[in-house]
């Protein structure tokens, strides 16, 4: 059964940064030594294949110019002994004006108990209308065709919308270990689920090392999001986590099993606002509370929100007894 792997995005990572820190013993590490992997560039003679393209690496990497790299996107997924990652960087590279985006897709095997890549595949993106002259469209517009039939099927709402998101993963799991840190994040994520599900939500789905939830109340998202920063200020476990959560309330349009609309992107945004170990809120949430007992809020914020227009009020929720 294929199923998204936390562990395979957290080398993902991994890779990524070997990458830009031109750290050759990583890259070895993480590369199978067998004479069956290959190495795909942008450039049409960057096909290399044979155990050297391992040790090669470093060196291939350093001819490079540097560059500062933002996460667009990564996703992983397993299915057995096999899996496969793929990411997108957006990418400053030193003396080039413009950024450019870069897309790279992993295959993995588990060999002996690890997994290894197998074949790497980058590539930036170049139109095809540039490339040779025609523009494709049949895939695009059967995405939106897709799209648009599922956001007409979707049963539309108010919902109140919450987003986790573990600080400092990246370091945390270059410290402990690929293994480790998939281990530990996978038990997050079932700490995360209990307190959601405790309260009447929803985890509708994990984001790397983050989550997003819904509920049908805001007091409901708001009592898990007590549950799960107490639950983690008293864990012993180590290394200790910290999370941001940011919720917000508005109407959300439901397709499957996920969700979409401008709630979605805000409480995702307002999670970015908090600090480590902070709950944020949106004042449209907090004032679906009103005056209730258990609840106080502090520290009221306003901010422009990445994405949406305006300055946003939000309010930190004083979680702590």
């Amino acid at each position: 059964m294929i199923r998204p792997s936390p562990e395979l995005a957290a080398i993902a990572r991994r890779f990524f940064k070997a990458v830009e820190a031109r750290d050759g013993a990583t890259l070895r590490n993480l590369v199978t030594g067998s004479e069956h992997v290959s190495f795909i560039g942008t450039a049409p003679d960057e096909l290399w294949t044979g155990r050297q393209v391992r040790d090669g690496l470093e060196a291939h990497f350093r001819e490079a110019p540097a560059f500062q790299a933002e996460e667009i996107m990564t996703q992983a997924f397993e299915c057995g002994e096999s899996g496969w990652a793929f990411y997108c960087r957006q990418m400053h590279v030193d003396g080039r004006p413009e950024p450019v985006v870069f897309r790279t897709s992993l295959v993995f095997a588990l060999i002996d108990g690890n997994w290894k890549i197998v074949h790497r595949h980058a590539s930036l993106p170049v139109p095809n209308s540039a490339l040779h002259g025609a523009k494709h469209t049949a895939m695009n517009a059967l995405m939106d065709a897709a799209r648009a039939e599922g956001t007409m099927e979707g049963k539309s709402g108010i919902a109140t919308v919450m987003f986790t998101d573990v600080c400092g993963s990246s370091a945390i799991a270059a410290a402990v270990g690929d293994q480790r840190w998939a281990v530990q994040i996978g038990d997050h994520f079932s700490m995360i689920r209990a307190a959601v599900e405790e309260t009447g939500g929803t985890l509708v789905k994990s984001l790397g090392d983050g989550t997003m939830s819904s509920f049908t109340s805001a007091l409901a998202a708001m009592r898990a999001a007590m549950r799960i920063q107490s639950r983690l200020d008293a864990s012993t476990q180590e290394p200790r986590l910290q999370v941001r959560i940011g919720i917000h309330t508005g109407e959300v349009v439901a397709s499957g099993d996920d969700f979409f609309g401008t709630v979605v992107n805000k409480a995702a945004r307002i999670a970015e606002q908090a600090a480590p170990g902070e709950t944020r809120v949106s004042d449209e949430t907090r004032l679906m509370v009103g005056n209730a007992p258990e609840f106080a809020f502090g520290d009221p914020l306003i901010a422009p929100l990445k994405g949406l227009d305006g300055d946003h009020l939000i309010h930190r929720l004083e979680w702590r007894p």
